[in-house]
C-alpha cells in the first residue's frame, strides 16, 4: 500500500503497557538483538519460511526510493535462521520480474514459492497490475505471470492450500478479484469476483482448504470507499462459493485515510488455526481484540487482549497449531512510536481466557522524509510474524532513512521466558 505516512508521525510521550482480558495469565516474550541487514528498502515487508528451513523477506522500495511500476521486486533469503541476507536474483523486467509496491509471499506443501508483487504509479496514486513470481528450486529460478493489468489494482495476497492449489486475491475500483492455480503456478485461472465492492483487506487457508477474505471498505489504493462493506467472505469449496459474514467487533474506517482523529486501518488480519477454528485481530482505540469462531465466521467469541494507554494500530497475526497464534501491532501518537510482538494461547472450549505473552515495545529504524526534527514512521500498515524451529517468532521491520542513506530491514527474533 502506498498511502502516504507523514500523517502517522506518531509522537508518543507516554508509558506503553498492555493488560490481557479477564485477568487472564500474562507471560513475557524476550526480544534478541536485531540483525540488521542494509541493502534497498523493503517497506512493508513479508516473511515465509520454506519447509527445508530457508527463510524468505520481501519488501517494497516505491515509497521514498523507487517510483517505477516495472522495477524489479526486492526479495532476501537466510540460510541460517535470519543471522544473514542474501539478495534473491529472481529475474529482470524482462524475464516479467516487475512491481514496486505491495508483496506477499507463501510456501506450497511441496516447497513451491510464490513471490506476488504490486506495481504503482506514484504520478496518479493509482495501481497498474499484479504479478506473480513462483520458484520450484528454493529461489534459484522463476517463472513470472502477469495476473492483472486493471486501473487501481491494490494489494494483493496469495496463499496456498494443503491440496497444493494457489489462491490470490486482490481489488481495484470494482471489488476483490481471484484467481488460482492447481499446476504449481504454471497456468493461472481468474474467477468471478469474490464481491463487487470492497478492498482485499487479508486471506488465510485453513487446515481442509477453508479460505476466508477479510474486505474492507477501502479500496482501490484509497480511491474507493464503499460504504457499509465490512465483512468477511469465506469458502469451503475451494473458492467456487462464497459466503459473506459481518466482521466482529466495531470499528471506524477513514474514508480518506488521511484523519488523524481516526485510528488508521489497512490490514485487517485473519488465521485459520490447525483445528480448524478462525480467527479475526483488530485495535478498538487502545484496545486490541481478538475472535475467534468454530463454525466459519457465522458466530464469534471475543477477547481484549491488550489495553496499551495509548492509541493502537496497523496489527498482523499469523496462526500455529491448534490454539496458537502470534501478532504484533504499532502503539503510540508521536516521535517514541513502538511496536509490539505478542503470542497468543487460546484453549479450547468458550470458558478459558487467552494466555498472552507480550515483548516489551521496541522501535524500528523508519523515518519519515524530513531532516529535522526527526520523526518516526511505521514505513507500512504491518509487520509481519513467523513461527521459527523451538517455539521462536521472528519479525521484519523496515530501514527507512532518507536523511542518513540507509535502507534495508531488521530481522528480529524472540523466545517466551
Amino acid at each position: 500500500m502506498r498511502r502516504t505516512t507523514r500523517r502517522f508521525a506518531l509522537l508518543l510521550g507516554i508509558a506503553l503497557s498492555a493488560v490481557t482480558a479477564g485477568g487472564a495469565a500474562e507471560e513475557a516474550l524476550t526480544l534478541a538483538e536485531p540483525v540488521h541487514h542494509l541493502d534497498a528498502l523493503a517497506r512493508e515487508p513479508m516473511v515465509a519460511r520454506h519447509p527445508d528451513g530457508t527463510l524468505f523477506l520481501a519488501g517494497y522500495g516505491s515509497q521514498v526510493t523507487g517510483t517505477d511500476p516495472n522495477a524489479v521486486p526486492h526479495l532476501w533469503s537466510s540460510a541460517d535462521g535470519g543471522a544473514s541476507w542474501t539478495r534473491v536474483d529472481v529475474g529482470t523486467a524482462a524475464d516479467g520480474a516487475t512491481g514496486n509496491s505491495d508483496v506477499d509471499l507463501a510456501v506450497g506443501p511441496d516447497g513451491t514459492l510464490y513471490f506476488l508483487s504490486m506495481g504503482f504509479d506514484r504520478s496518479v496514486g493509482e495501481g497498474v497490475h499484479i504479478t506473480m513470481g513462483v520458484s520450484r528450486d528454493v529461489g534459484a529460478t522463476w517463472t513470472w505471470t502477469r495476473l492483472s493489468e486493471t486501473r487501481f489494482d491494490d494489494r494483493p495476497w496469495v496463499v496456498v492450500a494443503p491440496d497444493g492449489t494457489a489462491h490470490v486475491v486482490w481489488n481495484d475500483d470494482r471489488g476483490v478479484a481471484y484467481a488460482t492455480s492447481a499446476d504449481r503456478g504454471a497456468t493461472w485461472t481468474e474467477h468471478d469476483r469474490i464481491h463487487d465492492q470492497g478492498g482485499s483487506s487479508h486471506f488465510a487457508v485453513g487446515p481442509a482448504g477453508e479460505l476466508a477474505v477479510r474486505i474492507s471498505p477501502i479500496a482501490a489504493s484509497a480511491n474507493r470507499f464503499f460504504e457499509d462493506v465490512d465483512l468477511i467472505a469465506i469458502s469451503t469449496d475451494g473458492g467456487s462459493t462464497w459466503a459473506a459474514r459481518p466482521a466482529p467487533g466495531e470499528r471506524v474506517w477513514d474514508p480518506t485515510f488521511s484523519n488523524p482523529e481516526l485510528i488508521p486501518r489497512w490490514v485487517e488480519p485473519l488465521a485459520w488455526d490447525a483445528a480448524g477454528s478462525l480467527f479475526s485481530l483488530w485495535s478498538e482505540g487502545e484496545r486490541v481484540v481478538l475472535a475467534r469462531s468454530v463454525d466459519r465466521g457465522e458466530t464469534w467469541t471475543s477477547w481484549t487482549i491488550a489495553e496499551e494507554g495509548a492509541p493502537a494500530f496497523f496489527p498482523y497475526m499469523v496462526a500455529g497449531g491448534a490454539g496458537e497464534l502470534a501478532a504484533t501491532w504499532f502503539v503510540g501518537t508521536g516521535g517514541s512510536l513502538a511496536a509490539r510482538l505478542v503470542s497468543i494461547d487460546v484453549p479450547p472450549g468458550t470458558e478459558g481466557e487467552p494466555v498472552v505473552r507480550r515483548s516489551a515495545p521496541f522501535q524500528i529504524d523508519a523515518w519519515l522524509e524530513t531532516e529535522a526534527p526527526r520523526a518516526r514512521t511505521a514505513a507500512g500498515e504491518y509487520l509481519p510474524v513467523v513461527f521459527l524451529e523451538n517455539g521462536r517468532l521472528g519479525v521484519a521491520s523496515p530501514i527507512q532513512d532518507v536523511a542518513r542513506d540507509r535502507w534495508g530491514f531488521s530481522w528480529w527474533t524472540a523466545t517466551s521466558d
